[in-house]
């Protein structure tokens, strides 16, 4: 069957050196404290399909080279920039003595949803653990705390699958049309 869409199964038309070229969107990842390596390396698959400036991995975050991150990261962990600190208060505070907004995604009362937020620019965007989200201690340092709305019994999501929306719904207010890739 033909079908009238040209899929693009393959990697960009580049390569890698020209694409690090590339200028990045001004967001940095946080992960708070995150059990799952599978999850990290999505979150730098993520990092790669967003091309973020980095990923901050905090605590007990795994981090590369890590067998398991490296199986869902698919070599993105080789080139999407990354650091790692011993807490996640200590990234939030650098992050902001750089003047960056730090932003949480976590269920809470009082808040606004990431499709009302208008997201700054550069952005810090802060993902929890999967199962306590964002530390309390961190919250309490953050500039702003957005969330998705939930309609089912369990009050999240996959912690990749929201970092997926408010990332690019940042990226659709700030016109991410003009830079794709192809």
């Amino acid at each position: 069957m033909e079908t009238r869409y040209a899929i693009r199964s393959f990697d960009a038309r580049m390569t890698l050196e020209e694409y690090a070229a590339l200028p990045k969107h001004p967001v940095t990842v946080v992960l708070d404290n995150l059990r799952s390596a599978y999850n990290v390396g999505s979150v730098f698959r993520t990092a790669d399909a967003a091309r973020i400036e980095k990923i901050i991995t905090c605590g007990v975050t795994a981090h590369p080279p890590h067998k398991k991150l490296e199986k869902t990261a698919v070599g993105t962990e080789k080139f999407v920039r990354h650091e790692h600190f011993k807490t996640t208060a200590l990234a939030v505070a650098s992050m902001k003595a750089k003047g960056v907004p730090v932003v949480a995604l976590e269920t809470a009362e009082n808040v606004r949803t990431y499709h009302e937020y208008c997201y700054p620019r550069p952005l810090c965007l802060v993902v929890g653990n999967e199962a306590l989200g964002v530390s309390g201690d961190v919250l309490a340092i953050v500039n702003d705390v957005v969330q998705i709305p939930l309609f089912g019994f369990k009050n999240s999501l996959n912690v990749v699958c929201a970092l997926n929306i408010v990332l690019f719904e940042a990226l659709r207010q700030w016109g991410f049309e003009e830079r794709t890739v192809s």
